[in-house]
């Protein structure tokens, strides 16, 4: 299907891929699941950042999930200041509370993965620099 526009065809293509390798890396067949897990963390993610952080990756996002990340988003609020790894999982989890079988951790380290395939290694390296150590233990390593 054509929307008879390039840049939202490209945008949907694009979109399409990220979920149908999130979905591939969770092993799950729900693309609306899919999405709401990349939502959320993307989300989750965003607001951890500052604000040029976030803008930074937030331009290298597809169209289609660049309006999805920044959804709801109040600059003057952020960054959030907790440091610790279940601070950060908290809404990822708390999104996922009607499905027991979903664990926010492992959507958590799918989402890095997927970020780490589809952006520049120099955004991936400065998001990672001003992420408290303990979320650290979410970046793929080499080994994954």
């Amino acid at each position: 299907m054509s929307t008879g526009l390039d840049v939202f065809d490209t945008t949907i293509q694009k979109t399409n891929r990220w979920l149908k390798d999130l979905m591939q890396e969770l092993g799950w067949e729900d693309r609306h699941k899919a999405y709401e897990g990349l939502r959320v963390t993307l989300q989750t993610l965003r607001d951890r950042l500052s604000v040029e952080e976030a803008a930074q990756l937030g331009a290298q996002l597809p169209l289609l999930l660049r309006g999805a990340y920044y959804e709801g988003w109040r600059p003057t609020a952020h960054p959030h200041k907790e440091r610790h790894l279940e601070a950060f999982l908290a809404p990822i989890r708390g999104h996922f509370l009607w499905d027991p079988e979903v664990d926010g951790e492992e959507v958590a380290r799918a989402v890095f993965r997927l970020l780490t395939t589809y952006i520049s290694a120099g955004e991936m390296a400065d998001i990672q620099q001003v992420l408290p150590k303990e979320l650290h233990a979410l970046w793929p390593t080499s080994s994954q």
